[in-house]
């Protein structure tokens, strides 16, 4: 009853009149419990407005060193230095120190050596245990490596970066060490330092599927004395391609070497730079900077090249008006603008394979969609025929074999974008081989596992035919490529065999997903169909096709050895980089 008909009468004063005429058990509890909340509402206001002479002075004084507040904060000042590449002499600045004791004026901000001697092992023992349990519940793994040298310090660094797939098909990376590699770098010393790493991680030999490295020999020997299976890194085989199949031709390296003079006159002159922009201005083009390119990276050269050619009215405007170094002749600029269009299937191919999520499965449909652009001939090839014929060269024999590696082939065929359809006609039921027997090898060894289960809709998500078709790119691009080998193998177009109940047979029989598509999600969600091909891959799908991973990681210790840490000792630069690598593991984790 809330008393009356209006509802105006609809109140609580009514309410705890009815209570205490009606219900006298129920008032009384309810006067009991106002009572008691009237007291905690007093004693809450006593203690927020009253401190004992005790409390006040506890209040101000400075944490000690062990309690928990201050241990807090130090391990997220050491996050900060770690994940921010920031100086351990961040301790020392002003304007940070007042930030701190701003936000908890009963902190004391640690020193250096505090830093360094007890919070910075501290957390690297926190992280090392989290990854350390995440790395013993991986079977299969994966691994790059490489070797940098500081240009600020006199050290080099060899890296160890390693990634897998969990029970969900989700992908997980770590890097793992990033030491000091001391003397000579010979096969003999590399193969040793490989053998303490995986041994501080209690990683076996079995569980290593592959570890991608450069090119060089003494990484390829040491990988083979250390009695573990190697690739090299796609991206550097193709630096090598196009450094001695096109970029060494005669009139494209004299087109260059004039282009990089040019590029070198307004990098070193601010005189020239600013006379540059005004002349971009006046022609109302953007204001860019000519990009100067690096020798250890082709597409920095492709870069150059585009950039010049963007710029080409200001950069003959300033010739007119200002002296150069050297000039680009008419022919030299038709060599350029022929160059950038063909590599500009070279620079989209590694940009796709040195994305994260890029495997060893991308290498053999990339070299065959490259290779087939390169031999098709066109109009625009005028004057860069020797270029792109010694490219075609160059290609075919930087990648000859790759249809015929397990490494490659197996993880080709289970990636459900490209399958057994990029394979030559001769090489395919090789590899059809190659999987069925590393399928009932692996089942063999789990042969506990039930080996077929349902069968699915016909319809399953992610099929080429189900989903949207993708947007249109320029006639003859490495796209292109791409879909009309697809379409040449296109599954209604194979023999089929009587082998139906086949988990292989069923798979491959099936359309390939779009190439847009991720293959994770794909082997997540269809584990269960295939339960044999989703071991495969698993195992085979960990593999990435460069050392891309090892390179970020060696551009993240040029930020911590630099300038104004040159003599950063060496165990400390490893500790920060694991944290600064692995914290965001830590994080996924939580989430």
């Amino acid at each position: 009853m809330r008393g009356g008909t209006k509802i105006a009468s609809f109140n609580t004063s009514n309410l705890i009149s009815h209570l205490k005429m009606n219900h006298s058990e129920g008032y009384a509890a309810f006067v009991q419990q106002s009572n008691e909340k009237k007291q905690q509402g007093k004693a809450a206001l006593k203690k927020n407005t009253q401190m004992t002479l005790k409390e006040a002075t506890e209040k101000k004084q400075k944490y000690a060193k062990d309690h928990p507040r201050a241990k807090a904060i130090n391990r997220k000042i050491m996050e900060c230095i770690a994940l921010d590449n920031q100086p351990f002499s961040i301790v020392q600045d002003a304007g940070f120190t007042k930030l701190v004791e701003f936000l908890e004026p009963r902190f004391t901000m640690p020193n250096r050596k505090y830093l360094t001697d007890v919070c910075l092992p501290e957390l690297y023992s926190v992280v090392y245990s989290h990854v350390e349990k995440l790395i013993a519940d991986a079977v299969s793994i994966s691994f790059t490596t490489d070797i940098w040298s500081s240009s600020v310090s006199q050290v080099s660094m060899l890296s160890l970066t390693a990634q897998w797939l969990d029970k969900d098909f989700v992908l997980m990376k770590s890097v793992l060490h990033s030491q000091e590699c001391r003397g000579s770098h010979t096969a003999e010393a590399i193969a040793s330092a490989f053998e303490g790493m995986f041994a501080t991680w209690k990683i076996p030999k079995e569980n290593v599927h592959v570890v991608v490295r450069d090119n060089a020999r003494n990484m390829a020997k040491a990988t083979s004395e250390f009695g573990v299976p190697s690739l090299p890194c796609m991206a550097h085989t193709l630096q090598l391609a196009v450094n001695g199949g096109a970029l060494s031709q005669r009139s494209i390296a004299d087109a260059l070497a004039v282009g990089r003079r040019v590029v070198g006159h307004f990098k070193h002159s601010p005189l020239a730079c600013s006379r540059f922009e005004d002349i971009q201005k006046e022609l109302n083009m953007p204001v860019k900077k000519l990009q100067q390119d690096v020798s250890t990276r082709w597409n920095s050269t492709y870069y150059m090249m585009q950039s010049l050619v963007e710029q080409k009215r200001a950069v003959s405007a300033y010739a007119t008006d200002y002296e150069l170094p050297t000039i680009l002749t008419a022919t030299q600029w038709g060599i350029m603008e022929k160059m950038i269009t063909l590599l500009e299937p070279f620079e989209q191919l590694t940009k796709d394979i040195s994305s994260a999520e890029a495997t060893a499965a991308d290498v053999i449909p990339g070299v065959m969609s490259l290779t087939r652009l390169l031999a098709k001939t066109d109009e625009s090839d005028k004057g860069v025929q020797t270029a792109k014929h010694a490219l075609l060269e160059a290609v075919s024999k930087r990648f000859d074999g790759v249809q015929t590696e397990p490494l490659y082939a197996i993880a080709t065929m289970v990636d459900a974008r490209y399958k057994d359809r990029y394979f030559d006609p001769d090489k395919k039921e090789g590899a059809r081989n190659m999987l069925l027997n590393v399928v009932e090898e692996m089942a063999s060894v789990c042969n506990g596992q039930q080996e077929d289960a349902a069968g699915a809709s016909a319809d399953d998500p992610g099929q080429e035919d189900q989903d949207p078709p993708p947007k249109r790119v320029r006639t003859g691009s490495l796209q292109d490529m791409y879909r009309e080998i697809l379409t040449e193998n296109d599954v209604t177009k194979q023999t089929t065999t009587g082998e139906t109940a086949s988990q292989v047979h069923a798979y491959l029989g099936e359309a390939t997903i779009l190439k847009t598509t991720c293959p994770l999600n794909y082997w997540g969600s269809t584990q269960v169909r295939f339960p044999a091909l989703a071991r495969v891959a698993r195992k085979y799908l960990t593999a990435p096709c460069t050392s891309v991973d090892s390179e970020r990681l060696f551009s993240a210790i040029s930020h911590v050895i630099d300038e104004k840490r040159n003599r950063i000792h060496c165990n400390n630069a490893e500790m920060l980089i694991f944290i600064q690598k692995n914290i965001p593991l830590m994080d996924k984790g939580k989430n």
